[in-house]
């Protein structure tokens, strides 16, 4: 139990210093903080149960983090999708503007 305590906090410091670039991006202006921290998270659970050390941990924080980071992204920006719509005016013409 006492090897499960260094890798959370293990964990948490990647968290930590994983959010700092965890900023927001281009596609949509949002954060990212929660899919880094779900993967830090998880990837420092793996890490430390499967080699039993602290610095599986934190190594498979730091690659969870970048991750769930990644992901995120991803699937942010693939669902930033502009929609093209039409209008017709009183005189006739056609205009188009996206959404």
């Amino acid at each position: 139990m006492k090897q499960f305590g260094k890798i959370a906090a293990a964990a948490l410091l990647a968290v930590a210093a994983g959010t700092l670039s965890a900023s927001a991006d281009a596609c949509s202006g949002r954060s990212h903080d929660t899919g880094t921290a779900v993967g830090a998270v998880g990837g420092g659970l793996i890490g430390g149960l499967a080699t039993h050390s602290v610095l599986g941990g934190l190594g498979g924080a730091v690659i969870g983090g970048v991750a769930g980071n990644a992901v995120s992204r991803d699937q942010d920006c693939n669902h930033h999708v502009r929609h093209r719509v039409s209008y017709v005016d009183s005189y006739g013409h056609r205009h188009y503007h996206y959404r």
